[in-house]
């Protein structure tokens, strides 16, 4: 995949999160920095979700630990524990949240 594809894949992934959550009126704070997505909730814990050009993978980081996921057939999988990634953002966020948001 050409850097160009992987950015416009990843720009997709920010866009339906921002999307979904906004549209969810959840109390979740959503601020885009660039590669850099910030999930803030009510208590002050975030999820941060970033783009890794090099490795052309999206990272999640929260507070239970960190994520690394490559796009295949379609979807975006962690090559470490077989989770797809809107599958464990949801799952994050309830963590995190309370809130249950589907991806």
């Amino acid at each position: 995949m050409t850097e160009s594809e992987f950015n416009e894949l990843a720009d997709a992934v920010f866009n339906r999160i921002e999307q979904t959550i906004d549209a969810s009126g959840a109390d979740i704070d959503c601020n885009l920095n660039g590669p850099v997505l910030e999930l803030e909730f009510a208590d002050g814990t975030q999820i941060v979700i970033n783009r890794h050009g090099p490795n052309q993978e999206i990272w999640l980081a929260a507070k239970s630990g960190g994520f690394h996921y490559a796009h295949q057939d379609g979807r975006w999988f962690s090559q470490r524990d077989g989770s797809e990634l809107f599958g464990k953002l949801s799952e994050l966020i309830r963590l995190g949240s309370g809130e249950t948001i589907a991806l």
